[in-house]
């Protein structure tokens, strides 16, 4: 026995999908097939998905329609903006931002070459060669690309479980880390693969750097303290090497540095929250750095440790060695490869949104890996894109990569005449400089929001932090990237299906718990599938068709009374899946 209920607008489904031809609606065809009878259904679908040959035809075509101008955009992306380039209007501003990123650099680099348990220098190696390199090849014209905190602590946490800071292969590991990671952005950058990190949710970000800036912030604690403390990225050890050492406690150290950070912190806000005073924000470092060497030239105090004698001059070209490591340090450039897509395709797209022109951010991998790679053939370990010199770059006023040579420049008179002033710099206040940097990391606000909005990323979030505060960096992050793909994938196999309704007066049919004011039926529903249908999910949406069979809706505002659902209609546009619309009729 067959039932049919219909509304007044439209007497069956045929009337209905006439009516709807006849109107602005678009045609869509309408099959009934019987709900408890699967293996009798068939519907045929015509798949819009082009052939491996098609594709490939395409690509051969747009490549033998680019022009000469097409083909060097291409290989060296900054002949974009040379090519348009405003000396009148552009020139002054780069120069300056440039000036202004390139003193804020210099103390900088050192302090995160000391995080990541290199000599000082290797920090002003790391921020000279890549520059000028990702200035040719890069495609952000704002990015400020160096040695940056979450960096210098990954390879500090894998190089020191290989061997001693002090050991010369621990040098060679990390220039070898820097071509390992050079060489895997641009594997990516070339095959667009991109698009992988998408599946990282930001929560999941925002907890990793939460916790891995208090790490960093204590691990720096030493030079505060006066005393030695375990080289670990684990909390508990952490604290517990701290309060073992406090009979070692002294007293210059922790006074100078506390004096630096607090001077830190306040050029910072004020750099921040008054537009004239924006200068101090990227002046903080120097003045850290000279005030601390200052104090130790006049009053020689022994008790604060000093960086030393820096060696002079470029550095030589060289290449990496000790490859026999490659294997043992394979998981840790593909982690910091993922921060740099996090960290530098990020704030590159952001940029690049704000000044009004388009990054493609597989040129950007592929800038950021051939910087990488020529940088570890002089002496640099890995580096990528820096949330705070980028933002300094920015409100400076940089227009374009000029910038960023002109930085180069001033790294490459640091390295040729400064050098010999930098032996007195005190340990301290190159510690206040990496604790200043890293607060700015701690998202605190970002889980209070998350708690606001979306509990399961709150989750996310939680899950992170805990886990690299209390387990270590690695297993952190494959928790939080695990916890992640679990997400995604138990969304994409339980997608949401949305109950329709007709609104009043049309024939238009929305959410009815969007829209209340929308019509239903008895015996009657029509559900939309709010994700492609696919092996994964086919059993749920299977499951929850079922049960329509079974139990009422509740749709029970329209059309005579009845004690069942005869009728399951779904809404499968084009977007969504198949492309049509089809009704299933229950059996009785």
């Amino acid at each position: 026995m067959e039932i049919s209920y219909a509304s007044s607008s439209s007497r069956n489904l045929s009337r209905y999908s006439t009516s709807t031809s006849s109107s602005n609606m678009p045609n869509r065809p309408v099959r009934i097939i019987q709900l408890q009878h699967p293996t009798t259904t068939s519907f045929s679908s015509s798949s819009s998905s082009s052939s491996s040959w098609s594709v490939l035809s395409r690509w051969r075509s747009k490549v033998k329609a680019m022009s000469f101008t097409d083909w060097t955009d291409v290989l060296v992306p900054c002949s974009r903006w040379i090519r348009t380039y405003q000396w009148r209007d552009y020139l002054q501003i780069d120069l300056a931002a440039g000036l202004t990123v390139g003193v804020m650099l210099v103390p900088q680099g050192m302090s995160y070459a000391r995080l990541a348990g290199l000599e000082p220098i290797y920090g002003l190696y790391s921020s000279f060669v890549p520059i000028f390199v990702y200035a040719i090849f890069g495609s952000s014209r704002q990015l400020a690309i160096g040695p940056v905190a979450l960096v210098s602590l990954l390879v500090s946490n894998v190089l020191s479980k290989i061997v001693d800071s002090s050991d010369e292969l621990y040098t060679e590991l990390a220039i070898l880390l820097a071509l390992m990671v050079g060489i895997m952005e641009c594997i990516m950058g070339l095959l667009r693969l991109g698009w992988l990190i998408r599946f990282i949710s930001h929560s999941v970000i925002s907890g990793f750097t939460t916790a891995s800036a208090i790490v960093i912030a204590l691990s720096q604690a030493k030079y505060f303290l006066g005393y030695d403390i375990d080289r670990t990225s684990k909390i508990v050890p952490l604290i517990e090497s701290i309060i073992a050492g406090a009979d070692e406690f002294s007293w210059p150290p922790f006074v100078m540095g506390s004096i630096i950070l607090a001077i830190l912190l306040v050029m910072k806000h004020l750099g921040k929250t008054r537009k004239y005073l924006r200068f101090l924000r990227a002046g903080g470092p120097l003045t850290g750095v000279v005030l601390g060497t200052v104090f130790v030239k006049i009053f020689h105090p022994s008790s604060i440790s000093v960086v030393g004698e820096i060696p002079q001059g470029l550095p030589k070209f060289s290449v990496p060695k000790s490859f026999g490591y490659a294997k043992d340090l394979i998981p840790t450039a593909l982690l910091i490869t993922g921060v740099a897509i996090l960290e530098s395709v990020g704030i590159a797209k952001a940029l690049a949104a704000k000044n009004g022109y388009e990054l493609d951010s597989n040129q950007e991998l592929f800038g950021l890996g051939v910087a990488n790679i020529c940088g570890s053939f002089f002496s640099a370990y890995p580096t990528t894109g820096s949330f705070s010199r980028s933002a300094v770059n920015h409100e400076s006023g940089a227009k374009t990569g000029l910038s960023g040579i002109v930085t180069g420049i001033i790294i490459g008179c640091a390295l040729l005449f400064l050098t010999p002033l930098f032996t007195d710099i005190p340990q301290c206040a190159l510690a206040a400089i990496v604790v200043s940097a890293v607060m700015g990391l701690v998202d605190y606000d970002e889980a209070i929001f998350l708690w606001r909005v979306d509990k399961k990323d709150f989750l996310l979030w939680t899950l992170t932090s805990t886990m690299t505060l209390f387990l270590g960096i690695e297993i952190g992050v494959l928790v939080g990237v695990g916890a992640s793909l679990a997400f995604v994938i138990h969304e994409s196999a339980n997608p949401r299906i949305a109950f329709l309704g007709r609104l009043p007066g049309t024939t238009v049919y929305r959410n009815i718990q969007q829209y209340p004011e929308a019509y239903t039926y008895h015996g009657i529903v029509i559900v939309r599938i709010d994700a492609p249908i696919y092996f994964a999910n086919i059993s749920y949406i299977k499951e929850r068709l079922q049960e329509y069979e079974i139990k009422n809706d509740g749709s029970t505002r329209r059309g005579p009374e009845v004690e069942r659902v005869y009728f399951v209609i779904l809404e499968m546009s084009r977007k969504y899946s198949l492309g049509r619309s089809f009704s299933i009729r229950a059996s009785r």
